[in-house]
């Protein structure tokens, strides 16, 4: 009987959850590692996420939401614009002691903004057959980011922000099984030069997308179309409600994913484990504009 609930549980879990949407930066990649993937020419993406506290990067402590729209311009350019909750506290981030309303602490009152950017400089099988694809994308570039963020100098009141900040280049190779499914393996450098989260590390991912030999069977119908995702990242900075830094922070994390489309491709949902264990989740929508 216990094996059957927890087969139905699975089942009800790969049923829910195909697509490609980052669920920190809302931005094609896996879960919180970018890829070389592209989406089609003239996709249209627009979603939000409930976010555990330890998938985001320092600046969100407490656990928030993001939503987000994407568009993919040409087939070798995307663009997205992200939207973050903040919520108001006693003492901000970079120190800043007394910004907020004693009467708003708690509450979700503000959003931090970010646009975010792909290129694809070379596509998968261009040259030979077993040649990657590679990508070119930056993650909230614009800002005092690539110099350390002037919210390292909390005395300056021009504040730039560029929490997300991050510089990338991913490279993605796909393999197909027959009547079985494509795996991707990805391999991506990532760099960023803020104070709180310096980065200049790769990350290493692979996801496995079924796709069964077409059948009547339930087991075509309950897992046709997911798409299993892992990843091991250069960790984030754990950082405390007093605001201090853990030195002893996990330098890669494992992260644990699934996705799947609802319906058509047009909704998806997806789910992460961060650290194989911090619950994060969303859905999106896709439309395909010509």
């Amino acid at each position: 009987m216990i094996k059957r609930m927890l087969l139905a549980v699975c089942i009800a879990i790969f049923y829910l959850l195909q697509a490609d949407a980052q669920i920190n930066y809302g931005t094609t990649g896996l879960m919180n590692m970018p890829t070389a993937d592209m989406q089609r020419d003239k996709t249209f993406m627009a979603g939000g996420n409930w976010l555990n506290h330890h998938t985001t990067v320092p600046r969100w402590w407490y656990d928030t939401w993001n939503y987000y729209i994407n568009i993919t311009i040409f087939p070798w350019l995307e663009a997205g614009y992200l939207c973050t909750g903040h919520k108001a506290v006693p003492v901000d981030y970079g120190d800043r002691k007394g910004y907020w309303v004693p009467s708003t602490y708690g509450k979700f009152i503000n959003q931090d903004r970010s646009f975010h950017f792909r290129l694809r400089v070379w596509k998968e099988g261009w040259w030979k057959e077993w040649t990657p694809q590679i990508v070119l994308g930056a993650n909230d570039a614009i800002g005092d980011s690539w110099n350390g963020g002037s919210l390292s100098k909390p005395s300056d009141l021009n504040y730039g922000n560029g929490f997300l900040n991050r510089y990338y280049l991913a490279i993605t190779k796909h393999v197909e099984f027959k009547s079985l499914g494509t795996l991707g393996a990805h391999l991506t450098w990532i760099y960023s030069n803020r104070f709180d989260n310096k980065l200049n590390n790769p990350a290493f991912g692979v996801n496995f997308r079924f796709q069964l030999k077409k059948n009547d069977s339930w087991v075509y119908k309950a897992v046709n179309g997911v798409n299993l995702m892992a990843e091991v990242v250069p960790g984030y900075t754990d950082v405390g409600e007093d605001l201090t830094f853990n030195p002893d922070g996990p330098k890669y994390q494992v992260n644990l994913g699934m996705k799947y489309s609802v319906w058509k491709d047009h909704v998806n949902a997806v789910v992460e484990f961060n650290r194989c264990r911090y619950f994060s989740c969303g859905i999106y929508f896709k439309v395909h504009l010509k």
